[in-house]
Parts: structure tokens; C-alpha cells; sequence
């Protein structure tokens, strides 16, 4: 039995000390070969899942912005008064992903839907790397165009292979849902 793996380790060296005997080895050529595609493997399984992620996170947000804007719809946030945190806290409340201190709404009334404004805002920071923007919160009354846009700023981590989703100047991607409507006659 020991001759026999004497000569078979024999054998194995004779092989690798030939000129070129060590370069037609293919013992380990698949491992090597998944070294080589595993990096990029990897990459794109990190970017298939920030992908999805922002898209599940922008529908969720979306979903939540369409609900609580029933209330201004239905002239429910008129008649009670609501601020804009207590609408702010009216989407929170269905946008189970987000932080609500994060969430910034704009509530505009305007005379026609053709004069309104959907278009994703510029925001300016502070020193401190906070949104200085000054939103407006006028749900305006039966019939008017009322346009609301709920934005958050959603952190973005970058992936291998030079990744990068972020559309703001701080690193972050801006999320925002917009709902443009004309009021019921309530009352």
C-alpha cells in the first residue's frame, strides 16, 4: 500500500517538474475561474438589490402620499384644520420604510393643472448638512388644483465596481411622490 502512494506522489512530481507540466494542471481551474468572475458576480447582485430596493422604497412612498392626500382630496385636512406636520404624520403613518422626521411636504394650490408645478425641487443645505428649503402647505379649497409633492432623501450605499445611485450632492437619492388633483366640492 505505501509503494503504491509512494509511486503515485513520485508520479505527481515527475508531472510538475516537466517544462510546462505545472501550466497544464486543471486541479483547481474552476476555482480559479470563480475568483476571477466573483467580484463582478457580487457587484451585481449588491446592484440588482439597491435597484430594487429604491424601487420597492419609492412605491411605498408613493402609496402613502396617494393616501394621505384623500384627506385633502375629500377637504378632511381643510375642515379640521390639519398642519403640515399633521399631514406630514397622516403619510408617515402609511410609509412604514421611512424616518417621518425625514420627510419633506409641499402642498401647492394652483388655477390650472397645465400651470402646475410636479417638477423635482433643488435643495440647499445648511452648514450642518440640513434642508434649508421653506415648503409650503396650502391645501386650498372646493375645486382648486392642489398639487403635493412628499420628498425624503434616502441614503444610497455605494457598490463595488463604481455603483452609484445617488442624485444629490450629499450622497443621498431623492425619493419623491407627487399627487395632482382637483378638490371635491365639500362642505
Amino acid at each position: 500500500m505505501a509503494a503504491v502512494f509512494t509511486g503515485t506522489v513520485n508520479s505527481i512530481i515527475a508531472r510538475l517538474m516537466r517544462p510546462c507540466g505545472f501550466l497544464r494542471r486543471a486541479d483547481a481551474a474552476a476555482a480559479v475561474e470563480f475568483a476571477l468572475v466573483a467580484a463582478p458576480l457580487i457587484a451585481l447582485i449588491a446592484a440588482i438589490f439597491q435597484v430594487g430596493l429604491i424601487i420597492y422604497a419609492t412605491q411605498s412612498l408613493q402609496t402613502a402620499t396617494a393616501a394621505a392626500t384623500r384627506l385633502i382630496l375629500t377637504g378632511q385636512a381643510q375642515t379640521q384644520n390639519m398642519t403640515q406636520d399633521q399631514f406630514a404624520q397622516a403619510v408617515c403613518g402609511d410609509a412604514t420604510l421611512f424616518t417621518c422626521s425625514g420627510l419633506m411636504v409641499d402642498v401647492r394650490t394652483y388655477s390650472s393643472f397645465a400651470g402646475s408645478d410636479t417638477s423635482a425641487p433643488a435643495l440647499s443645505y445648511d452648514a450642518g448638512g440640513n434642508v434649508t428649503n421653506a415648503w409650503q402647505y396650502n391645501p386650498g379649497g372646493p375645486g382648486d388644483v392642489v398639487v403635493a409633492r412628499v420628498m425624503y432623501q434616502w441614503p444610497v450605499f455605494m457598490g463595488p465596481l463604481g455603483l452609484n445611485l445617488a442624485n444629490l450632492s450629499n450622497g443621498h437619492r431623492l425619493l419623491m411622490a407627487t399627487s395632482a388633483f382637483k378638490n371635491e366640492p365639500y362642505k
